[in-house]
C-alpha cells in the first residue's frame, strides 16, 4: 500500500510539472449580492452584517425554517463558531441570537 501512495504522490509531481508555467489566472465575475439582512435597531443586526457575512450570504438565513426557536438560532449561531471558526465573541453570539430571534423567529 505505501507504494502506491508513493506512485499517486510521484504520478500528481509529474502531472504538476507537464503545466504550462505559463497559465494564467482564471478571471471570475460573480453577480452582485441582493439579499441582505433585515434592517432593525437591535445591535445583533449590525454584527450579523460584520461577523456573518465574512463567511455566506444574508440568503443563508432566508433557507432557514420560519418557525425557528430560540433554541434552533443558538445552535446555529454555536455551530458557526465552532466547528466552522465564525470570528465572533460570545456576548457578540447572543445578541446576534436575540437579532435572529425577534426578527426571523417565529411570530405569534
Amino acid at each position: 500500500m505505501k507504494h502506491l501512495a508513493t506512485g499517486c504522490a510521484f504520478a500528481l509531481a509529474c502531472a504538476a510539472a507537464a503545466l504550462p508555467s505559463s497559465a494564467g489566472a482564471l478571471d471570475i465575475s460573480l453577480p452582485a449580492e441582493t439579499a441582505t439582512y433585515k434592517s432593525s435597531a437591535l445591535p445583533g443586526y449590525a454584527l450579523a452584517q460584520q461577523k456573518c457575512l465574512v463567511c455566506h450570504s444574508a440568503e443563508y438565513v432566508n433557507y432557514q425554517p420560519p418557525t425557528s426557536t430560540p433554541a434552533y438560532w443558538k445552535a446555529t449561531v454555536a455551530r458557526m463558531k465552532r466547528p466552522f471558526g465564525a470570528p465572533v465573541s460570545d456576548q457578540e453570539a447572543e445578541q446576534i441570537i436575540d437579532y435572529l430571534v425577534q426578527t426571523y423567529g417565529p411570530k405569534p
